[in-house]
């Protein structure tokens, strides 16, 4: 199986760097390929910009869309010719057009992302969520017309109009948390579940989704430790059964 990695950790002798380099050598164990993209090694730009609107135009892009976020713009220069340019063509043209300004770093992602069979996440929880690189990750490759879709519905703002795109046999999310388990069975897991695994992942069409904690890194002891590592290799060697 071809794995994709994303892992985001500014620290590499944090803990979760050796949680990576077990799961890592797990899947090697077990004949898999995993390309690893260390997000801060890579100095990844993780704020969607106003170019960034070009990842999210396709041919089944609403006009009415395109005018608004025209019309949005603080550039009345940019906005005059705009709009009157978008009198004389139609979506297909635009979507044609918006291809040649989408951001190079996003499609280096987006090809990774496509190429791989699972996706695989390994990071620390920071206020129960992501890393804002992490999190900046996922809005600025996860776009529309990549990640997912809508029908008219979905563009009237119904939640039954989104379709998704993805076809991933599979997603792992790995976890290492300040807090203990008790903290995450109180509410704290069902919060991440709701707002990373079925926003994050379910909702671009990845319907095998395990999210895997390590608990307290910082405050377990050595020998949990090493049950930790010992369970990040087996997480790889066992990927995919």
């Amino acid at each position: 199986m071809k794995v994709l990695t994303v892992y985001a950790n500014p620290n590499p002798r944090s803990f979760c760097h050796a949680i990576l380099e077990k799961f890592s050598q797990g899947l090697k164990d077990a004949g898999h390929t995993n390309e690893v993209v260390d997000l801060y090694a890579i100095r990844f730009k993780p704020v969607l910009k106003l170019w960034d609107f070009a990842s999210w135009i396709d041919e089944t892009t609403p006009m009415e869309y395109l005018r608004g976020m025209i019309q949005s713009s603080t550039n009345r220069f940019v906005w005059f010719f705009a709009e009157k340019w978008l009198r004389n063509n139609d979506i297909s043209d635009i979507a044609k057009l918006a291809r040649f300004f989408r951001p190079m770093d996003v499609l280096k992602q987006q090809n990774k992302v496509a190429e791989a069979d699972a996706l695989v996440i390994i990071a620390p929880v920071w206020f129960v969520g992501f890393p804002a690189i992490l999190k900046g990750w996922i809005e600025r490759v996860f776009t529309y017309g990549f990640a997912f879709s809508f029908t008219p519905d979905g563009w009237q703002g119904e939640m039954r109009g989104h379709v998704p795109l993805f076809k991933h046999q599979r997603a792992l999310i790995i976890s290492t948390t300040m807090f203990n388990e008790k903290a995450y069975q109180g509410g704290l897991g069902d919060a991440m579940k709701r707002l990373i695994d079925d926003f994050g992942f379910r909702y671009s069409g990845i319907k095998n989704v395990e999210h895997v904690y390590f608990y307290a890194v910082g405050a377990v002891d050595a020998a949990k430790r090493r049950e930790y590592l010992e369970q990040a290799y087996c997480l790889g060697k066992e990927f995919g059964k």
